[in-house]
């Protein structure tokens, strides 16, 4: 078909305004090597948004070496030359970009990786990367001095990773501000039962190994994703309330135990549904290993992680967590008595609920038992500093504040205010100053002077 002279005319108009679009672009640049957390200023990675994670690995419990393949679709948010991916101890032996081999550097826990041609921004990539090696455990201050991350047990492995240890064992954007979906599948020897995040899309035997696929379809933040395997006795079904549970525990715990872990999860999620909101994800659950190193338990997204049979407290305490954390997860790391203090009130309305002990009760007890001149109260739990993120004042305190902000505003408008801010940042990210802009609008009432007190301020609050 022919262009007459005047489509031939348009023709080259927009050719040539193209071509001006094109020339006015800024030049494509390397990605920023981290995220800019000043707690973690490595972790995350400049230059791309993550959208979807497919991990491949398998493990090896004998040799204790994993062997994997992620895949991570991604946009790109600038003109990229370069972009960097978190990746510690293991060895790289490959990288794709959009099914072509790059060039990849490695400058310690950076995988810096140049694709053949600059990415576009706004451009949707994928970059796969193959590697394998023997994860290893982190520790230092800032767990509780605990080990955390990829933790060998005598079965297998128990994995709880927050804050900083999803990248021991896949190639991430290793930072809770950049949430992506996933599909976790994992090789383990027979016997062994591989449980991860969201819903269980298929397991199968094959020359004496079980492959078994897992897909979270809720956005998720890095270290909230889990590979843990071992032998497990595993419950199935719903909740009262209709939420489908899936509850793994290792048999060696079960004999002696008095608490009901399926029964308290059940009960548990149903009741938050109830005061903060609809149940964000697709199954409810626990998974309930024999980790006696790890003294803690993690808010798992789906499935918190216990490394023991543990109290029913903790168990209500780490299911808030779906909606205080998971579902609306910390902006920067210094935000995380938005997760920590929230779940630690859970704990307190749970007693209020079983009529044992009030939350205003609960409060008074841990303010009358500790000093002014204590430690505790020179923590400011709105920036508690990185190796103290995870000190008892960040939950204690930050429990307080939300029950001096329940007493200052009423019920009322608190229990509106809980389901109002999960709602409000469902599946993203918020920080401290989201949640006095929004207590303020649903109370009506100014309050700054409440939270410079109890979140910014060092020292024991006068009552």
């Amino acid at each position: 078909m022919a262009l007459s002279r005047s489509a031939r005319s348009g023709v080259l108009a927009t050719a040539a305004a193209s071509f001006l679009l094109i020339a006015a672009a800024p030049a494509p640049t390397a990605g920023a090597p981290g995220i800019g957390d000043p707690y973690f200023p490595r972790l995350g990675n400049g230059g791309f948004d993550a959208r979807h994670y497919d991990l491949d690995i398998a493990y090896t419990p004998d040799t204790g070496r994993l062997d994997g393949r992620t895949t991570l679709r991604a946009r790109a948010t600038q003109n990229l030359s370069s972009f960097d991916l978190d990746l510690q101890q293991l060895e790289v032996t490959r990288v794709e970009v959009d099914g072509r081999r790059a060039r990849f550097t490695r400058d310690g826990d950076e995988i810096t990786v140049t694709p053949r041609d600059a990415l576009r921004k706004g451009r949707t990539f994928t970059v796969s990367v193959v590697y394998g090696g023997v994860p290893e455990a982190l520790g230092g201050p800032i767990v509780f001095g605990s080990s955390y991350g990829w933790m060998k047990t005598g079965d297998g492995v128990f994995v709880a990773c927050e804050p900083n240890a999803a990248s021991t064992w896949f190639p991430s954007s290793d930072h809770p501000a950049d949430k992506a979906t996933y599909d976790i599948r994992i090789k383990a020897p027979k016997g062994l039962t591989a449980v991860s995040n969201g819903r269980l899309v298929s397991t199968y035997d094959r020359h004496g190994s079980t492959y078994t696929h897992w897909r979270e379809s809720r956005p998720m933040a890095t270290y909230l994703a889990t590979a843990t395997i071992g032998k497990f006795d595993v419950r199935t079904g719903r909740t009262p309330g209709g939420t489908p549970i899936y509850v793994a525990v290792d048999p060696v715990l079960k004999n002696g135990s008095t608490v009901d872990v399926y029964a308290v999860t059940a009960a548990a999620t149903d009741y938050w549904s109830q005061v903060f909101g609809p149940y964000p994800f697709e199954e409810t659950g626990a998974i309930v290993d024999d980790m006696p190193e790890a003294g803690f338990s993690l808010e798992v997204q789906s499935k918190p992680a216990y490394s023991a049979v543990r109290s029913e407290s903790t168990i209500v305490h780490e299911l808030a967590h779906q909606w205080f954390g998971d579902s609306v997860s910390v902006a920067q790391w210094k935000d995380i008595w938005l997760n920590e203090g929230f779940a630690t009130y859970a704990q307190w309305l749970w007693a209020e609920h079983q009529g044992t002990r009030s939350a205003h009760d609960s409060f008074r007890a841990g303010y009358d038992s500790r000093p002014a001149d204590s430690a505790f109260w020179q923590i400011k739990p709105a920036d508690p500093q990185r190796d103290t993120m995870f000190a008892s004042a960040v939950y204690q305190r930050g429990a307080m504040t939300l029950q001096m902000l329940r007493e200052r505003i009423g019920d009322p408008a608190f229990f509106r205010l809980l389901p109002a801010w999960t709602k409000l940042h469902r599946y993203g990210n918020a920080d401290t100053d989201d949640f006095i802009r929004l207590a303020e609008r649903v109370s009506g009432q100014q309050l700054d002077d409440l939270f410079d007190t109890w979140l910014f301020t060092a020292g024991k609050p006068t009552l």
